[in-house]
């Protein structure tokens, strides 16, 4: 995990990799209880037998349950110490180039891309690419915003 003392150090390291995440499974239960929690039963997802011969060859993650991991996995790649606070403000873009097919293994990268100052604090633009082990395509390529005030 990289830790940056201050938000002007973090600043510092804008355009630079920051990292990556550990591997994380993706697991059937997961992917099941978020399909529970979203109402989300899409076959692909949650019947296994049936995904076994539909176009990816099992079942996969959610689009969605794949962008929730992203605070956990951001948390495991960085830390800004010395703030007030640190909230979540949203993401600018978000896409999905490849299915996560369960039992996988994802890991994400986060790249520093823009801090811009508002009358909030500091809006952090960073880039999450959250990859499969062994697969070139990422599962994940998120653009996400966080704002911290110092």
């Amino acid at each position: 995990m990289r830790t940056f003392a201050n938000l002007e150090e973090f600043v510092a390291a804008k355009g630079e990799s920051l990292g990556f995440s550990e591997w994380h499974k993706i697991t059937q239960e997961q992917v099941n209880a978020f399909a529970d929690a979203t109402g989300d039963h899409q076959w692909i997802h949650v019947d296994i037998d049936r995904a076994a011969s539909g176009p990816f060859g099992g079942t996969i993650a959610h689009g969605y349950l794949t962008v929730s991991l992203l605070p956990v996995l951001m948390s495991e790649i960085f830390r800004v110490e010395n703030l007030t606070m640190g909230i979540n403000y949203g993401l600018d873009r978000v896409r999905f180039p490849s299915p996560v097919l369960t039992g996988s293994s994802i890991r994400a990268e986060a790249t520093l891309t823009d801090v811009k100052q508002t009358h909030l604090g500091s809006l952090a633009h960073v880039r999450m690419r959250i990859e499969i082990e062994g697969q070139e395509k990422a599962a994940c390529v998120a653009d996400t915003l966080s704002l911290f005030v110092g």
